[in-house]
């Protein structure tokens, strides 16, 4: 066919589907369904276009021409539609209810072929192989058109990732048994149950490995191509058909499965690497891909249906019946009897007796099967009667689906109630709709007053709002429990606060990597809010400001082997996401007080902002804890995270002024380019202050002054090294007087008797004087981080006093002078004066900081 007709029946075939969207909301049809409709009238009317006029005669000639073969429905229009949907799938959501999904989309579909089969098998004359292949080819659902209807009529976001998330996998599991079974039937295999789960097991793995490593490798490019999205765009699409065909025909293993993990890939990691003009982009580019494919692939295989339909006998028609039944039951099976079975397992999640029915009933078949059933009649090895047989009864089992499941899945929705608002989120609408309204009222009046609108024109706006508010209750809002408000004030605080990294992600303050963690973190907020109300966000923002796994390996990989780079990077990224957080946290609390106690309630607003500010207290006590921990690389890391934020701020102002045509484009080069020098140093990590020597903290000791090398060093072999713990207890009080304690590298905080608290970061020390018997108070100490203490056991110390006279005499003599400063302080402390020179700068604690001014 002539390359310029190719274009013009495509591009017919698209002008024509335009009209579909709204055609099928006008008459009340799945989009699915109708597209289907339209698909069998053309197949139908094709051949008696001639009384149409010459232009729709040759498009009606060009379009019946089209040949379309299984291998186009698979390599052109699969990929596409598998890519679109996990992309737009939540990883996070998926994840949680994995178990009923792979339940759905493997053991699903092994049932449904093994009931199938041998239903069939049971009631005609056709051979096992076949029959389980018929079995294997209508296991696979199609999520397009029961998501289509879920958003339509509202049906909750869950219920959708089940069905999507099946879908997306029982591809892989159908195409992998209907390779082994027609191959059987076609004479070049063997049918074994061993031999078919090796097979699936290695597709199914094999792809999920191949979509992941070519998932990364493409959010490893994003980094390249920042800056140019419609490049970034382009090579998700590429992605796309890649995964696929290298999978199946290089690596030998799933395409379905590669391309769908490849999807998940780019869609919860390649956003934090892609610019943020992409990402903007890329979910309506691929809405407008998957439209085209969707409708394209409906179209072609609908207009098969008449000619594989045409020489249907009543026994077939039977059988579109039967397997019609036995496919039903098996999904039944599988959803009523097994999926509840898995919630007993820690792989299971809940699933709602309404959830179940839909799920159930929602098992739409569509292209993917007309396109296997399509493949087997073009198999010249397998018998003739089979091929018909197969391909009749698989059009009219996906045509009953389509148009009984179809048409019945909406109503069954409305009666089950699934779309509907639950009480508590009936309150909330109506108190947002009561808060929004009050505040537009004040703002047209406002209008009003300043463009001189009439009183009559005024008046009628008022009536419009007053009415709205007039269907709203307040009462309703009583019918909430305390716990309920706060639980859905806290939910709206962590959607609040994932907005606002991405906004901080788009601003590109902080890397992609580190964007990357705290999205993750904070959906995983979300999850122990919805789950677990005020107790689980206790919980979770306990979990948040927790040390990271790596950061612990890193830690332990120094202490160990002396690694630097590793535990530099890692307190970098802490730090940048502690700063990040409590800046995040400062706005969630101002959110909450202007935004939530309108709509929640006063007494619910206070208590969800005073667990946001204990939220806000830890971030700052870690923030405090590093930078008592590593001062001078915290500086830098303080001055680095303000310094990206100031190089971004220049950045856009330059952008804006390059849109508005205000510079040219050689002048905002020249900015850049300055711009790129002038920030340049801070991305260059200085030398991490990672601890002190035992020698050095040893002369930092007022105790240990004017020792002599000889002595200094013999104290030091003493010291003996402990790794603390955050919140681990340094000095319990049975340990008092029986060691002294160097920060080697870390922060401690000590509480005072009186209620004071002092934290002594890398190069203090405290309990020196309890060496000498001399204990005059016993604090509290505890760890705020990982911390390196040396300690200095009393055993050793009078162990080395007893041998050196000199060491002896020197800190009896330096002993004598301190302890005297605690009794001048005593007696200050007790009649509130004393003489100027006797009063001592801090009050002594039997602690010592690095600078001898505090007495100890």
């Amino acid at each position: 066919m002539d390359i310029g007709f190719i274009v013009f029946g495509l591009a017919g075939l698209l002008t024509l589907v335009c009209f579909m969207p709204p055609l099928a909301g006008r008459v009340k049809l799945p989009y699915s369904v109708l597209l289907a409709i339209v698909g069998c009238l053309l197949g139908v009317g094709l051949h008696l276009h001639g009384w149409a006029p010459p232009v729709l005669g040759d498009l009606f000639d060009t379009i019946e021409r089209f040949e379309i073969s299984s291998e186009t429905f698979l390599m052109v229009f699969l990929p596409v539609l598998l890519f679109e949907t996990a992309l737009a799938m939540n990883v996070r959501r998926l994840m949680d209810d994995i178990g009923p999904i792979l339940m759905m989309a493997i053991v699903a579909v092994v049932v449904c072929t093994l009931v199938v089969g041998w239903t069939v098998n049971a009631v005609s004359s056709y051979g096992m192989v076949a029959c389980l292949l018929l079995g294997a080819i209508v296991a696979t659902t199609d999520p397009v058109a029961v998501v289509g209807i879920f958003r339509e009529v509202g049906a909750p976001k869950r219920l959708t990732t089940l069905v999507e998330g099946e879908a997306l996998f029982n591809d892989a599991a159908s195409i992998a048994l209907y390779s082994v079974l027609l191959a059987v039937l076609g004479g070049t295999g063997t049918l074994s149950a061993g031999g078919v789960f090796t097979d699936f097991i290695t597709h199914f793995i094999g792809g999920g490995v191949a979509g992941f490593v070519m998932g990364r490798a493409a959010c490893f490019l994003f980094a390249w191509l920042r800056g140019f999205p419609t490049a970034e765009i382009t090579l998700t699409l590429t992605l796309a058909y890649l995964s696929f065909f290298i999978s199946e025909h290089y690596l030998g293993v799933s395409g379905v499965v590669a391309t769908v993990i490849a999807g998940l890939v780019v869609g919860s990691t390649g956003r934090t690497r892609m610019s943020p003009v992409t990402f903007e982009h890329l979910a309506s580019s691929w809405e407008q891909f998957g439209f085209w494919a969707n409708s394209l692939i409906f179209i072609f295989a609908a207009m098969l249906v008449p000619k594989l339909m045409a020489a249907t006998d009543p026994q077939e028609l039977l059988l579109i019946v039967v397997v019609f039944v036995a496919t039903l039951f098996a999904r039944a099976l599988v959803v009523f009897g097994l999926l509840p079975l898995l919630g007993l397992t820690p792989f299971g999640t809940k699933v709602s007796t309404p959830y179940k029915t839909v799920m159930t009933w929602g098992g739409l078949r569509g292209a993917v099967s007309l396109a296997l059933a399509l493949a087997v009649t073009e198999q010249s090895a397998v018998p003739e009667a089979e091929r018909h047989f197969i391909a009749v009864v698989t059009t009219g089992f996906v045509l009953a689906t389509l148009f009984i499941n179809g048409m019945t899945l909406r109503p069954l929705i409305r009666m089950l109630g699934i779309n509907q608002l639950s009480s508590a989120e009936r309150t909330i609408r109506n108190q947002a709709l009561m808060v929004a309204l009050g505040d537009l009222q004040g703002k047209a009046d406002e209008i009003a007053d300043t463009d001189h609108i009439s009183p009559e024109a005024r008046d009628r706006i008022h009536s419009v709002f007053d009415a709205s508010l007039a269907s709203v209750h307040d009462g309703q809002v009583g019918q909430m429990s305390h716990e309920q408000r706060v639980q859905v004030g806290l939910v709206i605080l962590a959607q609040r606060e994932q907005e606002m990294f991405f906004d901080i992600l788009k601003a590109q303050i902080v890397d992609w990597r580190l964007a990357e963690s705290l999205l993750a973190r904070s959906e995983r907020l979300e999850d122990v809010v919805r789950n677990g109300g005020l107790e689980g966000f206790e919980k979770g923002m306990a979990a948040d400001v927790r040390y990271s796994r790596a950061f612990r390996i890193a830690l332990r990989m120094h202490y160990m082997f002396g690694f630097q780079g590793w535990l530099a990077y890692e307190l970098g990224k802490r730090f940048a996401s502690l700063l990040t957080k409590r800046s995040v946290a400062q706005r969630l609390i101002i959110f909450a007080q202007q935004q939530i106690a309108p709509l929640l309630g006063d007494a619910a607003a206070q208590q969800i902002v005073a667990v946001h500010q204990r939220r806000l207290d830890m971030i700052v006590h870690a923030l405090q804890s590093l930078n008592l921990q590593y001062p001078s690389y915290a500086l830098w890391l303080q001055e680095s995270y303000l310094g990206r934020t100031a190089r971004e701020l220049e950045r856009i102002r330059y952008h804006d002024m390059l849109e508005q045509f205000l510079i040219s484009g050689e002048v905002y080069a020249d900015l850049m380019s300055q711009l790129k020098g002038r920030w340049r140093h801070i991305d260059k990590h200085p030398p991490l202050d990672m601890e002190l020597s035992a020698a050095e903290l040893i002369k930092r000791v007022p105790l240990f002054e004017g020792l002599s090398a000889d002595s200094l060093h013999a104290i030091g072999r003493l010291l003996k090294p402990r790794l603390a713990l955050p919140d681990q207890p340094v000095l319990t009080r049975g340990r008092h007087g029986l060691e002294m304690c160097f920060v080697a590298s870390g922060a401690v905080s000590v509480h005072l008797p009186d209620g004071t608290t002092i934290e002594l970061g890398s190069g203090e020390f405290f309990g020196e004087l309890a060496l000498l018997g001399e204990q005059q108070i016993t604090p509290d100490v505890h760890s705020l981080g990982y911390s390196k203490l040396l300690m200095l056991s009393l055993r050793d110390f009078e162990a080395l006093l007893a041998r050196d006279a000199d060491l002896r005499e020197r800190v009896q003599l330096v002993a004598k002078q301190r302890l005297r400063a605690i009794e001048v302080w005593k007696q200050y402390s007790q009649t509130g004066t004393t003489t100027p020179s006797e009063k001592p700068a801090d009050p002594p604690a039997d602690i010592g900081p690095a600078a001898p001014s505090n007495v100890s």
